[in-house]
């Protein structure tokens, strides 16, 4: 059953971003679809493992035929060095320009596949089934695909829609304490960048409110797409506007690629980078010392981390691979109030290392 619906409307493109309480009506999504000589499915064996059998369900009675690919699971596995094997997979296949791809999983499928649909004999048509939160609200929005090289987090990609976003909210069910905490980290951000009914919510909720049958859950998650599809139809190339998304992600990045992606998912990386920028924009934004605390407040909340534990010197080494690097500076989103950041802040490396090393001693 449909729960919700929120449409994604930019210029040259439009969609729609759907929850659904499982995989019910994709057979009839995907057969409104035009000439698909046949469909190619990108997961991985864990999610396969546990859902493959509703997708292939709804796959058999579209009477296009279909095929499997497996991708390796992890952050470390969205590589280019993957890249050439899938390409390779779906010439065997017999995929053409008439080929529907399916990224079926989290944001590491959905940013792989994407990639390889938008790369793929100069650009082939794919549709998003998110199975996390953080996919759901964040990853599958925006067309945003790109995959990871050995020095740096998202360095080769593209601007590339989906045809639909088809959000299964049972899925959400198996996921563990790591990946709600993904996908929370980024509604939080959404709240910041808002600051309106998401950020009210969120003051008033806690970690275990969230869950995959809960109101507050299906309204957070629209509420995110809401506030991030009205970003990207602004400004889908991040041209300007677009770049406020990365609130948090400038040290994020940096965490997870000092860290090699094996001791944060992606979102508590974010979670962390969230509190570095709030940290810098109480300095130079004029963000509120009050302000400040209620974000801390609504983040120990939610159960995300908020101190660094790293050395300081080597995220920032890590930060210097960054793609938002302006000269010798680095540039920030930082936030002057709850809804209104400021994005191409240039901050000097003595004052990133002065946020650090207090982010170093928070409680």
């Amino acid at each position: 059953m449909k729960l919700l619906e929120r449409e994604v409307i930019g210029s040259g493109f439009r969609y729609t971003v759907e929850l659904h309480e499982n995989f019910e009506g994709l057979k009839d999504k995907i057969s409104s679809l035009a000439k698909i000589s046949r469909i190619i499915v990108l997961t991985n064996r864990e999610i396969a493992g546990i859902y493959e059998k509703y997708l292939t369900k709804e796959l058999k009675g579209i009477g296009i035929p279909y095929s499997v690919i497996y991708l390796k699971a992890g952050e470390k596995n969205k590589h280019i060095d993957r890249v050439k094997k899938v390409y390779h997979e779906l010439i065997k296949s017999g995929a053409d320009r008439k080929t529907l791809v399916i990224a079926f999983g989290g944001g590491v499928v959905g940013d792989f596949a994407g990639f390889i649909a938008a790369t793929y004999q100069r650009g082939i048509r794919f549709i998003q089934i998110p199975t996390t939160l953080l996919a759901s609200v964040d990853s599958s929005v925006g067309g945003k695909v790109a995959v990871n090289l050995d020095l740096g987090k998202n360095m080769v990609g593209a601007f590339y829609q989906p045809e639909f976003v088809f959000a299964p909210l049972f899925t959400l069910s198996t996921l563990p304490k790591k990946e709600w905490s993904c996908g929370l980290a980024e509604i939080v951000k959404h709240a910041f960048l808002d600051g309106g009914n998401l950020l009210k919510l969120l003051e008033e909720s806690k970690r275990s409110d969230f869950t995959p049958a809960s109101e507050i859950l299906r309204t957070s998650i629209d509420e995110s797409v809401r506030i991030k599809s009205e970003i990207v139809a602004k400004d889908e190339r991040e041209g300007g506007l677009r770049a406020i998304l990365n609130l948090g992600h400038t040290t994020g990045h940096a965490i997870e690629s000092l860290t090699k992606y094996k001791k944060y998912s992606h979102g508590e990386a974010v979670a962390i980078g969230l509190v570095t920028a709030l940290l810098l924009s109480r300095e130079f934004a004029l963000f509120t010392d009050e302000n400040f605390k209620k974000a801390i407040q609504i983040m120990k909340r939610l159960e995300l981390p908020t101190k660094l534990i790293q050395n300081p010197e080597d995220v920032i080494s890590h930060m210097e691979h960054d793609k938002k690097k302006d000269g010798k500076n680095l540039n920030f989103v930082l936030l002057s109030d709850f809804g209104k950041p400021q994005y191409g802040i240039s901050v000097d490396r003595k004052d990133i290392l002065f946020a650090l090393k207090k982010q170093k001693d928070l409680d």
